[in-house]
């Protein structure tokens, strides 16, 4: 098979956002979950989604995993790549953006890539190089507090600096205006400059789809999955006409599992939190050895309503317990726990779930040991239904930052 595109995504919520986002562009896309075996799963794809577990891991793990990949989609044919990462650019000062984009950029021989975390659909805009969630710059949003990667400044040609070992240049968002040619050209003239990289202004879909259609020729993009709207347009493909929603054929039970701290996640849960039935997870009782597992399925079993079984915390309380436990133990008890809880769920028979936080997303799918997604139609901008290949499982893995008020009660609504 020759591929078009190839997508490296550091997280598998994110993953599932991008892949949405192409087939809304009219491409076909499978989602798999590290690289796999059989490339026979990813036969009659447009566009390949390789999902990785990297945002928060060893820099030189996150490269690792993210060059095998590389090469797996190169020895498809893919035509480009596209390293996916948060419309929020979650990082820390150590990595992994810059680490892994450089490590790309060096295998792809690239001389200039885009980085263009902007999604304004779901409020996420980058003007003169910051990046702003809603009105306010990136470290005056919940992001600042965000319990792996607190994000503290919001200059993106500053932070991918301190991140890379390439010159960083901007290109701002009246180039951005007049279109994919002006683009293209300053993007040459930060070449010559000595540049690697290009921040690139992006405040509406218009410029979005300008970005994409200047990166025509390039080896390697990096960003959001909005900067993504424009490059199916570069290999002849455009967005069909409105038509049926396609959900996952999966029937079966509901249930909710949250492990994300977003402020989002947070006023999810709060939204149902009078209505259905809800059960928090206790760390100390994990911690000391409580059979949590067992009780929270015991917690859904005695209801016909759609559990809600979360460990989301606000930011003092996340604070609390990794002081207590340290960064790394305190969330993979939580994550291994959720994890446990969506296998015995599935096996009681719920098997539709949606899934709330990124790392969250990544234990459960690991768990129920999903390799392949056939990713179906949006509940929300970057949240999609998808089916797994080789269980019958559906899912709506969420990025924690992602969805309306009432997302949890929307996505069960527009199953048939």
């Amino acid at each position: 098979m020759s591929l078009m595109l190839g997508i490296i995504a550091d997280d598998y919520t994110g993953a599932t956002d991008i892949a949405v986002t192409l087939v809304n562009e009219g491409m076909r896309v499978v989602q798999v979950l590290g690289v796999p075996e059989d490339a026979g799963v990813v036969a009659g794809a447009d566009a390949v989604v390789v999902a990785l577990k990297s945002r928060t891991i060893a820099p030189a793990d996150a490269v690792s995993q993210s060059l095998a990949a590389c090469d797996w989609l190169r020895g498809l044919g893919a035509r480009q790549i596209f390293f996916k990462y948060c419309s929020t650019f979650d990082s820390t000062a150590q990595g992994n953006i810059g680490p892994v984009a450089d490590a790309l950029g060096d295998a792809l021989g690239v001389g200039m890539a885009f980085v263009c975390p902007a999604f304004p659909v779901n409020k996420r805009s980058v003007y003169m190089g910051h990046l702003f969630v809603g009105d306010r710059l990136l470290s005056e949003s919940p992001m600042k507090d965000h319990p792996l990667t607190p994000m503290r400044d919001s200059d993106l040609v500053r932070l991918m600096s301190a991140q890379s070992a390439h010159d960083v240049g901007l290109i701002a968002l009246p180039v951005v205006m007049e279109g994919p040619q002006a683009i293209a050209d300053a993007a040459r003239a930060l070449v010559a400059e000595g540049r690697r990289y290009a921040v690139v202004d992006a405040v509406c879909e218009a410029d979005l789809r300008a970005i994409g259609r200047a990166a025509a020729d390039m080896a390697l993009v990096t960003g959001g999955s909005g900067v993504a709207k424009g490059l199916p347009a570069n290999f002849g493909i455009h967005a069909p006409a409105e038509g049926t929603a396609h959900w996952p054929d999966v029937t079966g039970g509901a249930a909710v599992l949250a492990g994300s701290c977003s402020a989002a996640t947070r006023g999810q849960i709060a939204r149902v939190r009078d209505s259905w039935p809800v059960l928090k997870l206790d760390v100390d009782r994990i911690a000391a050895g409580a059979d949590v597992v067992a009780e929270a399925l015991a917690f859904a079993a005695a209801t016909d309503a759609i559990p809600l079984i979360y460990a989301s915390s606000d930011p003092d309380e996340v604070a609390a317990m990794q002081a207590k436990y340290g960064r790394d133990r305190a969330g993979a008890m939580v994550e291994d726990t959720i994890a446990e809880i969506a296998n015995g769920l599935v096996a009681a028979g719920r098997t539709r779930l949606v899934v709330a936080g990124g790392e969250t997303s990544g234990a459960v799918l690991n768990g129920l040991g999903v390799r392949a997604l056939r990713i179906c139609s949006e509940i929300d901008p970057g949240v999609p239904w998808c089916q797994a290949l080789d269980a019958p499982v559906a899912l709506a893995l969420k990025s924690g930052n992602f969805g309306s008020p009432d997302f949890f009660v929307k996505a069960f609504e527009v199953l048939p």
